[in-house]
This record gives C-alpha cells, sequence and structure tokens, in this order.
C-alpha cells in the first residue's frame, strides 16, 4: 500500500484529495488539524505522533520534523542501500505529500504584531516541501491546490509521467522560495535596510499577456506579494479586452501621475508620457481641460482621473471625435459606466479599469516607499521612488513670481515629474498647454513644448527637469511668451541663464532638486 501525507493550513478540497487517494489504494496519514477534518468527513487517518511514536510538541510547533517521515520521504527507491536502512529501522516510505504553508504574508503584512508574525513562518510544511521535491522521482508534491484534481485523475490511470513529478517538484520549490523571500521582506522592513547585500523578491502572476511591447515578444505580468498601495496591479478589469503590456505601462504612468494632486486631477497618456494633464474643481472640469490640452495626441490615450468618474465626467470623456484605449479611476458610479458601455463603436471595446476604492485618495500610492525596479541586462537596478514633487526652492532672479504663476510653477513641477528626461511643461491655469518630452537637448525640449503650446504659451509658466546648461532654452521660452521657470539649477551656466530671465523679466526658481525619468 501507498501513503500519502496530507498537511494543509488552506483545507479547500483537501477531503476530495483524501477521499481520491483511498479509492486509489492510498493509506493517509497527517497532522492533528487536518486529520481532524478527514476523520469528520468518514475518512480512516493514520496521525503523525502514531506513526513516529513522538507527540506533536510546543503548541504544535513542532509536528512533522522527525527522521521517520525525513528518511520516508527522502529514501531513493532505486538505492539498495536506502531501501536496507527502511527495512533495519521499519520506516514506510511516503509516496506523496500534499502541503500549503501558514499564511505568512498574509499575516506579516496585515499589521499584526511580531509574535503573531513569528508564530505564522512555517517550519515543518516548507522542510516537508523541500524533502519531497528533492525526491520527485520517487515522491509526488502537491504544493498546490489547483493540481488535485488532475494528479488524482492521472494516478487513476497509472499514468503521471516523471516530467509531470519534476514539474510539481520546480512548483514546491517555487512555493518554498516564495515564502522564505515574503520572510526576508518581512525582517529587512523591520530593520529599514533599503539595499540588502542579498535582495530578494517575491511576484505573483496576474495574467499571461498577448504579446510584449511587439507582436513577436512574449509577456507575463507580475505584482509584488507584499505591496500594500491602490496599483495597477491590484485594479480590476471591468469593461473590454484584456490588457496588454504597453497598456499597463501606460496605465500605471497615468496613475502615477493622477496621484500626486490632492485636487480633482485627470490626464491622457501616450506611450507614458503624458500629452494633457489638468487639475479642475471636478473631475469633469479636470478631464476636459486635459482632454484639450493636447486635441491631436489625446486620440487613442490612455485617461488617469483621481477621483470617481460620475455621468458628467463621462459625458466629457464620450465628446464627439473622440477615441481612447483604457480608463482608470479610484471607481465609478452606475451611471458613468452605462454611459461609457453604450456609447457606439467603441463603448463595448474600451478597457475600464478601477481601483475599487471608492472615494479614498490616491495619497497612499503617491507617498509609497517602494523600490523602483528596472532590468537592465544581466541584473537590476533598484533605488527609492522619486517622492519629491512639492515645489520648494529659492527665487534666483530680481522678479518674483506672482501667486498665479506661483500656483502653475507647483502644478508644472508635479508634472514634469512623470515626463520622459529631457523634459519641459509650459502650463497656465492648472493645464498643461506644451510638453516637450525625451529629447536629447534641453533646447529641443523647449521648441517642441513651446510649438505645441503656440499661442497659449504666452503668460504660461515652465518647469524643466534638468538644469539648463545654457542660457538657450530660457531664451526660446521668453520668445514665446513664458513668465516664470522653475528648474534645479546647478549649472556652471546658472549666471548666464539667470542674466537672462532677468533681461526679459521672467521670475525664476532654483529647486536644487531635479526629476529625471529616463
Amino acid at each position: 500500500m501507498k501513503r500519502a501525507l496530507l498537511s494543509v493550513w488552506d483545507k479547500t478540497r483537501i477531503v476530495d484529495l483524501a477521499r481520491g487517494l483511498k479509492e486509489i489504494g492510498f493509506e493517509l496519514m497527517s497532522t492533528s488539524g487536518t486529520a481532524k477534518i478527514l476523520k469528520e468527513a468518514g475518512l480512516p487517518v493514520l496521525l503523525l505522533e502514531e506513526v513516529t511514536g513522538f507527540p506533536e510538541i510546543l503548541s504544535g510547533r513542532v509536528k512533522t520534523i522527525h527522521p521517520i517521515i525525513a528518511a520516508g520521504l527522502l529514501a531513493r527507491r532505486g538505492v539498495s542501500e536506502d531501501l536496507t536502512d527502511l527495512q533495519r529501522l521499519n520506516i514506510t516510505p511516503i509516496d506523496l505529500v500534499a502541503v500549503n504553508l501558514y499564511p505568512f504574508g498574509q499575516v506579516a503584512f496585515s499589521g499584526a504584531d511580531e509574535q503573531t508574525v513569528l508564530e505564522n513562518i512555517d517550519i515543518g510544511g516548507v522542510t516537508l516541501l523541500r524533502a519531497a521535491a528533492k525526491n520527485y522521482p520517487d515522491v509526488i508534491v502537491l504544493s498546490d491546490l489547483a493540481d488535485y484534481s488532475w494528479v488524482l485523475s492521472r494516478l487513476r490511470e497509472n499514468d503521471l509521467s516523471l516530467s509531470e513529478k519534476r514539474r510539481l517538484a520546480m512548483k514546491a520549490f517555487q512555493q518554498t522560495a516564495f515564502y522564505d523571500s515574503l520572510i526576508s521582506f518581512y525582517f529587512q522592513q523591520t530593520q529599514k535596510e533599503v539595499f540588502p547585500q542579498l535582495l530578494t523578491l517575491s511576484a505573483v502572476k496576474v495574467q499571461e499577456m498577448r504579446y510584449g511591447e511587439n507582436p513577436h515578444q512574449s509577456a507575463s505580468f507580475y505584482r509584488w506579494s507584499w505591496s500594500q498601495v491602490p496599483s495597477v496591479a491590484t485594479a480590476s478589469l471591468i469593461n473590454g479586452k484584456e490588457l496588454s503590456y504597453n497598456n499597463i505601462a501606460d496605465l500605471d504612468a497615468a496613475l502615477n501621475l493622477v496621484s500626486e494632486f490632492s485636487e480633482p486631477a485627470a490626464c491622457i497618456i501616450k506611450h507614458t508620457n503624458p500629452c494633457g494633464c489638468a487639475i479642475g474643481k471636478t473631475a469633469a472640469e479636470a478631464f476636459a481641460k486635459a482632454r484639450d490640452a493636447d486635441p491631436e495626441a489625446r486620440f487613442g490615450g490612455i485617461i488617469g482621473i483621481n477621483r470617481i468618474v460620475d455621468e458628467e465626467t463621462a459625458a466629457e470623456i464620450l465628446v464627439p471625435g473622440s477615441f481612447y484605449e483604457c480608463i482608470i479611476a479610484p471607481d465609478y458610479t452606475p451611471e458613468a459606466l452605462e454611459k461609457i458601455r453604450s456609447r457606439k463603436g467603441w463603448g463595448e471595446t474600451i478597457r475600464i479599469v478601477t481601483l475599487g476604492i471608492g472615494d479614498k485618495t490616491l495619497s497612499s500610492l503617491a507617498s509609497s516607499r517602494e523600490l523602483v525596479i528596472r532590468s537592465v541586462r544581466g541584473g537590476l537596478l533598484v533605488q527609492t521612488p522619486d517622492s519629491e514633487a512639492e515645489a520648494e526652492g529659492t527665487v534666483v532672479t530680481e522678479r518674483k513670481p506672482t501667486d498665479s504663476e506661483w500656483k502653475d510653477l507647483q502644478f508644472a513641477w508635479k508634472v514634469v515629474k512623470w515626463v520622459k528626461s529631457n523634459a519641459i511643461v509650459l502650463a497656465r491655469d492648472g493645464v498643461t498647454v506644451g510638453i516637450g518630452a525625451g529629447q536629447m537637448n534641453r533646447a529641443y525640449a523647449v521648441k517642441i513644448a513651446v510649438e505645441q503650446a503656440g499661442e497659449r504659451a504666452k503668460g504660461s509658466v515652465l518647469a524643466s527637469d534638468g538644469f539648463f546648461p545654457m542660457p538657450d532654452g530660457p531664451e526660446i521660452a521668453a520668445q514665446a511668451g513664458v513668465t516664470a521657470i522653475i528648474q534645479p539649477g546647478g549649472s556652471k551656466k546658472d549666471p548666464d541663464v539667470v542674466a537672462t530671465c532677468n533681461r526679459h523679466g521672467i521670475a525664476m526658481i532654483f529647486t536644487g532638486k531635479r526629476h529625471f525619468r529616463h
């Protein structure tokens, strides 16, 4: 008779699995908690302490760690010395293990006290999984509830292949590695160690993508298992076809930008850069201003809004001649959803994404201290987030900005943070009027922003994510009618830049901080 060891925290489907194994001819043994469930279902089961002759001790901290259990799992059926040891010590081999672990992540990141967290570090379960997976040619290891049904089916047909056993072993090792990474991350946080010598990461697959940035690339989307902030990774798609790789990148950019503002804000993103961003008294007003900031580039863009989308906002989204790929917002009223979905032509296909947080603000996202991780060939770049967005600094010109200019400078400084470097943003009355993104020359970025703004550049303010290495950028801005500039400062040519601004009556602020976004 084959022997199965069942010891699970999540007891979903365990009775069905045990019953199926019993019908096939397995002898069942288990730890006390799982055994209780099986006995209540009328299934015969051996307690581990009946097998080992040693009781569970330390309030359940020690249940499965015993040489009889370890040997039953690790004995190689094709090695005569191993079988001799089992026979000499009267140890029965274990042929199948089903284990899932204490919910450490759920407990640890819910704010529980440390003693509770420590009690949810699974020791025996991890040991069982690793031992069974190491000996996968002879031991079937089940660490995922989704595998119960098909494995039972294969066993009934005596048709579980070695490659399938190997895959089950791989999943078990993934489970234990994932689990240990959560524990490592917890202690890393408590020690306030931002950049440990050994970086462990744990993520859960959200979905497989149809393709990556381009159709010939494969891709998947994962979420950090420890993340506690609302994000694209925690959001739900409630309308339209599945999100693409590029959709998710753009939605993330949109959400990051609008989360900078406490007042109602909206943006339209193209290729992770805003083509329009605005604040207003309501979400509808903010979106209408962002929409009209660049009537051409907005087509096919991704909308981000930091308030619940109501019927009035939906009406602004649906103005004739408009088309958008996606919308992301904290939530939507039923009336707004119905209005958008009923739009003939694209209402049924537009991807509507909700954070599902109702009228809660996105302040937790804006203030998040989660590390920013970017892959490079052969490794990772890891940094703290750019959480500096409030415009603070020193007036370095003869003229100080007016109150209205200062308000627009603060707005533009928040927007430029989310524009690819070299980045220039022109703004007026709480709306972007011109954006120059991703240029190799800062003066070119100014030219693009000014050209896009046209007559709207007159009376606007300018934010630059980095310093001006030469006075040519401010000179272009001055000729277009820009009245105030905010920039980091720090160039050798700062005196010439300031002199140019003084000559044209432009107010300039040095922040001492830059917002490069590569």
